[in-house]
């Protein structure tokens, strides 16, 4: 299994989907509202915190079934899963600072 073909599975694609969608969703918030302070946390961050926790057993799902079957393919989705909610949670914390 190349790694095009691998990504095409939806378990491959879904949690890249989900981290661009908290993405997508923290500058939205940014550029309807500002960089505020809040005293609690609104439903913008509740959403963000449950897209990126929610592909949590979909990478899992992912890593059991095609580790074992393409290393190398699986490690490199593996590593875009990484970065993109990487990328997500940084945007976040360069906001706050």
């Amino acid at each position: 299994m190349t790694f095009p073909d691998l990504l095409k599975r939806p378990s491959a694609y879904l949690p890249l989907v989900m981290s661009g969608g908290a993405l997508a969703l923290v500058l939205g918030f940014v550029a309807s509202v500002g960089v505020v302070e809040q005293s609690d946390e609104g439903t913008a961050a509740r959403i963000f915190q449950l897209l990126l926790v929610a592909q949590l057993p979909v990478i899992g799902t992912f890593a059991m079934r095609w580790v074992p079957r393409a290393p190398r393919p699986a490690m490199l989705v593996l590593g875009l899963h990484l970065l993109a909610a990487v990328t997500a949670v940084a945007t976040v914390i360069m906001l706050e600072a």
